[in-house]
């Protein structure tokens, strides 16, 4: 029996962002396929397309565990789905060798309108075992996803971290020879991630496995190789801490990746200022613009602060009701004072969000909007709420 499960040799494929464009060209390449032709233009993009996945090539053996990691957009799903055969190459051959199971979307393969029982019995009929097989599986499936009495429930009634654990469990009861993971153990609690990590470890030994994950950790402790992706094409390949360690520089020497909400009244909203090192206990500095178009009152502010190894904190200011904070028609600028800064040592991703008069109707909010390092002893006792003062000054003076 050959060792190599899989085997991706020069595959790419491209989308349109054009919906009805895309639309065109699928009629194109069709028509193209049933004449015996290939489709997609002869491998060039056509207007509107993009690669999300570039010419990728790898191969994993039996035992192996490979850490897809990238920034969001990178091509890690993409990937995921075609080597699951959920969506064809444009170009290039993947070989897949044994049965697979995967775990890529939330609540992928279930359908909502039967129960969790129901759900488990197609699954594994989709994986060829009989229903004999299946029902000398079912028990050790629901005492592992811990549904309990739920399992004769819709699906569609399922919280995301009750469809996890069925998904999880489905997929890996099944003993596969290939697994693929997306970002399933963000989902859940500490216990389950536990018991999660267990049985990757049981079934790698017989199995592949390729694990998408934005936490260091987890891929860490999982994965001894690992590909980083970036705009779909392979960066770095190769041993798990090397491609970390090089994905931790591209992370500290590139912009980050900044998602802006906003509602008609907010012009535009941006990070002036920020202290991009923090020493445990010390203070730190955020200075933001935002330009209204007309006159407003904000009653709550929040700055959240999420970390690679899943630990979160905020720090915030409310405003009593009736007292929120006037924000004039032009440019705003807040100034915010954190501290004393007491998360644990590490690498740390700050969002922003200000909130209408009530404090419940989301105004603007800025996503990733920096990066910030604290350094400390490690494994310093965190906080999760980070005292904070404001000053707010306008276009005409002080505010609020």
């Amino acid at each position: 029996m050959c060792d190599t499960l899989i085997k991706v040799e020069g595959v790419s494929k491209k989308f349109c962002r054009s919906l009805k464009k895309s639309l065109w060209y699928g009629m194109q390449d069709l028509g193209n396929e049933l004449l015996g032709r290939r489709h997609g233009g002869n491998g060039e993009l056509r207007p509107e397309e993009f690669w999300a996945v570039k010419d990728v090539s790898f191969e994993l053996k039996r035992g192996e565990a490979l850490g897809l990691i990238g920034r969001n957009g990178a091509g890690k799903t993409t990937l995921l789905r075609l080597l699951n055969g959920l969506i064809k190459p444009d170009a290039g051959r993947i070989e897949m060798r044994g049965k697979v199971g995967a775990l890529i979307a939330l609540g992928a393969g279930f359908n909502p309108i039967l129960t969790g029982r129901e759900n488990i019995y197609v699954n594994a009929s989709v994986l060829g075992l009989s229903k004999g097989e299946i029902e000398d599986k079912i028990e050790e499936i629901v005492d592992f996803s811990e549904i309990g009495e739920f399992i004769d429930s819709p699906v569609q009634s399922y919280s995301s971290g009750m469809q996890v654990r069925l998904g999880f469990a489905v997929a890996t009861a099944l003993k596969p020879d290939i697994l693929l993971l997306d970002e399933v153990l963000a989902v859940g609690d500490v216990a389950f991630r536990g018991k999660c990590f267990r049985r990757i470890g049981e079934i790698l030994n017989d199995a592949a496995v390729i694990f998408v994950s934005h936490n260091e950790a987890q891929i860490h402790r999982i994965c001894n190789t690992a590909l980083m992706l970036d705009s779909g094409r392979v960066h770095f390949h190769g041993e798990t801490a090397e491609v970390l360690q090089s994905y931790r520089g591209i992370r500290c020497t590139s912009t980050p990746e900044t998602r802006v909400v906003k509602d008609s009244r907010v012009l535009e909203i941006e990070l002036q200022e920020a202290s991009e090192q923090v020493e445990w206990g010390g203070e730190l500095k955020l200075r933001f613009r935002i330009k209204l178009a007309e006159r407003m009152s904000a009653g709550f502010m929040l700055i959240h602060f999420a970390s690679e190894s899943e630990f979160r904190a905020n720090s915030e200011v409310r405003f009593p009701k009736g007292e929120a904070v006037r924000l004039n028609m032009g440019d705003n600028f807040l100034e915010f004072t954190l501290g004393p800064v007491h998360l644990v040592h590490g690498s740390y991703q700050i969002s922003f969000s200000v909130f209408d008069e009530s404090g419940k109707k989301t105004v603007a909010q800025l996503f990733d909007v920096c990066r910030m390092e604290v350094f400390g002893p490690v494994g310093s006792g965190p906080t999760h709420l980070i005292p904070m003062t404001l000053n707010i000054q306008t276009d005409s003076g002080t505010a609020g």
